[in-house]
């Protein structure tokens, strides 16, 4: 491992800039300071006009691997999230076989020590069938334990209310939760049917997984929480009634959003269709504005992707048969920072809800800060560079964007993962390998 002094930047870091150098030496962050002088045989980076900030922790995505792979897979994925500035993930357990014991955290530990290039760590699925094994789960080994309290994933649905009582009661960590209603899906769906047959258009996608849909589940979710005095993360909000449930500085109860609901709203069905179909639904122009400014004023308390790739075959299909999900990782830093430049929020927000905050929340150790000691997880961005979507330049395995032609206006020129360059100028480096993420969890 090379040791590398970072020089000339400036840092973003626990909501300051400072014109800092930054030492990494065995792949963490031994020194921070002004004019730091050159250890002998330490490569200098120049990070002269760019900013320096600590490596992305993306909280939600979907690598679909064990069994999916024909969509994706840890190693293509882990090499667009490096691309992305994305250091650290959290992958979901709707795999197959789904990832409902730690017996299968493990399977899929294994193939990331062997394959992937950023961090990781799993989250722990839960079903109405596998409650002892939440029960007996280990909070230092998982990222948490994920509720889908909707219909977007077949067999892992959990609709038992006694299950969810059991779960919300007993579960050793935090619990993170997808909120739709099934009931209200199932019955929007028929009447969409009665209205346009098999031919529904992808704009009434809104409608059918509808805020009622989400409102309702959310709801329910919060008042288990707080019945049972369990840690809750409810994932990918996407109405402005559901903002209500959640209030800045709540580290009990929090929130988050997804970069494509801060992205896009109804109208955008028009121009893409399939490409923007997803679960939750993007819905109206005010829920997205309404949750920007949920993500600046704190009750949004983490920014993701939802990263959920699928093939562009399996997208061309009508609305019944598209699969839900959209390949966001590679270009997540990119997006937020675009709306940086709108003026929604701050790049010290970014910092703050897509680094510190998933460290903090998730509790994971001596990551997701530029701090002396801490591993060296560092991102780069040249925002004298842009950067325009191009299908051949797309890591993601599914080769595929819902940003066609897009340009933004910032360039990921430099990505560190745990002290090594992962990627670089537009080139992967493909030796370089993530570690496990640490988590400082106890059973509560």
């Amino acid at each position: 491992m090379t040791d590398l002094l970072i020089t000339g930047g400036t840092l973003i870091n626990e909501g300051k800039r400072s014109h800092d150098d930054l030492l990494v030496r065995k792949g963490r962050i031994e020194s921070i300071g002004p004019s730091l002088a050159i250890p002998s045989g330490c490569k200098v980076i120049d990070a002269g006009g760019k900013l320096v900030l600590p490596g992305l922790i993306d909280d939600q995505v979907h690598f679909r691997e064990p069994g999916l792979t024909h969509k994706a897979c840890i190693h293509t994925e882990s090499k667009a999230a490096v691309a992305g500035g994305v250091t650290t993930f959290f992958e979901m357990p709707n795999v197959s076989p789904p990832t409902l014991s730690m017996e299968r955290i493990e399977e899929k530990c294994a193939i990331a020590n062997q394959d992937s290039l950023a961090n990781y760590a799993f989250f722990l699925g839960a079903s109405n069938e596998n409650l002892e094994h939440v029960k007996s789960a280990e909070p230092s080994k998982i990222a948490g334990i994920k509720v889908f309290m909707g219909s977007s994933t077949g067999n892992m649905l959990v609709d038992e209310e006694t299950v969810l009582e059991g779960i919300f009661r007993n579960a050793p960590t935090i619990i993170a939760t997808h909120c739709e209603d099934t009931p209200t899906i199932l019955a929007n769906e028929e009447a969409a049917r009665q209205n346009f047959g098999e031919e529904v258009p992808f704009s009434e996608h809104g409608n059918i997984r509808s805020r009622e849909a989400c409102i309702k589940s959310s709801s329910m979710a919060v008042e288990l929480a707080r019945r049972e005095n369990a840690k809750l993360h409810v994932l990918h909000i996407t109405t402005e009634e559901e903002l209500n449930l959640f209030e800045a500085g709540n580290d009990r109860i929090t929130a988050e959003a997804c970069v494509h609901h801060l992205w896009f709203e109804e109208l955008s069905y028009s121009t893409l269709g399939s490409l923007i179909k997803c679960n939750p639904a993007i819905k109206k122009a005010s829920d997205r504005d309404a949750i920007r400014k949920a993500v600046s004023d704190g009750r949004i308390s983490i920014l993701a992707t939802d990263h959920a790739p699928h093939t562009w075959g399996e997208k061309q299909g009508t609305y019944f048969n598209a699969p839900s999900g959209l390949p966001l990782i590679q270009h997540t830093l990119l997006l937020m920072l675009e709306l940086c430049e709108q003026n929604c929020f701050t790049i010290e927000t970014i910092v703050e809800r897509a680094c510190h905050a998933p460290a903090r929340l998730f509790q994971v150790e001596e990551r997701g800060y530029l701090r002396e000691g801490y591993w060296a997880d560092i991102v780069l961005v040249d925002p004298s560079r842009n950067t325009s979507v191009k299908n051949t330049e797309l890591l993601s395995k599914c080769q595929w964007s819902p940003f066609p032609h897009m340009t933004f206006t910032n360039s990921v020129d430099t990505t560190i993962v745990s002290g090594e360059i992962a990627y670089q100028q537009g080139k992967v480096l493909p030796k370089c390998r993530g570690q496990r993420v640490e988590f400082s969890k106890q059973r509560r």
